[in-house]
C-alpha cells in the first residue's frame, strides 16, 4: 500500500470573486508528477456557524427559507457567517437572534469541515433553553419563517436529507444525548 501524502501547490489564481464568495483554480503537483487543477470554494472570512438550537419545551429551532443553490424553501438550522472581529460564540448567538428571534445559552461542539473543495470551516454549537425576545430581523436577501418541531419530528426532518447542515443537527443531538 502506498503512503498517503500532500499534493505540491504550483498556483493559485481567484477566477471569480462576489458577495463575499469566490472561487480559486489551484494547481497541484500530484504523486507521480502529474500536474492537474482543481477549483477550490472560498466563502466570507472562511469560517461559519450553525446551531442545533432547543427551546425550554425541547422543541428544535427553524428558519423556513427560501434558498438559492437548490432553489427550494427549506427548513434550515440558524445560521450563517462571522463578521471581521467576531467570535464564533458571539456569532452564532447574532445568527440566531437574526434569524428566530430567539436566545439561549450557548456551547459549542466541534469545528466541521464544509466539504473537500472549500476552504471553509464550521463551528458547530448547540443552543438550549431558548426563549423568545425579539422578532426575526429580515433583509432583502434573507426572509424566515421561524418553525418549531418537536424532537422526534426534527430528526424525521434529519433522515430526510432536505437540511443543508445535517451534521451540525446530528452532532448537536449527539452532543445532547438525544440521538
Amino acid at each position: 500500500m502506498s503512503e498517503i501524502v500532500a499534493w505540491n501547490e504550483l498556483s493559485r489564481e481567484t477566477v471569480f470573486r462576489k458577495y463575499g464568495r469566490s472561487i480559486d483554480k489551484v494547481m497541484y503537483e500530484i504523486p507521480g508528477g502529474e500536474e492537474t487543477d482543481f477549483y477550490i470554494k472560498r466563502e466570507g472570512l472562511g469560517m461559519a456557524v450553525c446551531a442545533l438550537a432547543l427551546t425550554v419545551d425541547q422543541e428544535v429551532i427553524l428558519a423556513r427559507q427560501f434558498r438559492p443553490g437548490p432553489g427550494e424553501i427549506l427548513l434550515e438550522l440558524p445560521g450563517g457567517g462571522l463578521d471581521e472581529g467576531e467570535a464564533a460564540e458571539a456569532a452564532i448567538a447574532r445568527e440566531l437572534l437574526e434569524e428566530t428571534g430567539y436566545a439561549g445559552d450557548v456551547e459549542h461542539v466541534v469545528d466541521s469541515l464544509d466539504d473537500a473543495y472549500s476552504t471553509t470551516r464550521r463551528s458547530c454549537f448547540v443552543v438550549t433553553n431558548c426563549r423568545k425576545v425579539a422578532e426575526p430581523q429580515h433583509t432583502s436577501t434573507e426572509q424566515t419563517e421561524v418553525v418549531l418541531l418537536p424532537l422526534d419530528a426534527f430528526r424525521q426532518h434529519l433522515r430526510s436529507g432536505q437540511l443543508t447542515d445535517i451534521e451540525v443537527g446530528y452532532l448537536g443531538l449527539d452532543h445532547l444525548g438525544l440521538l
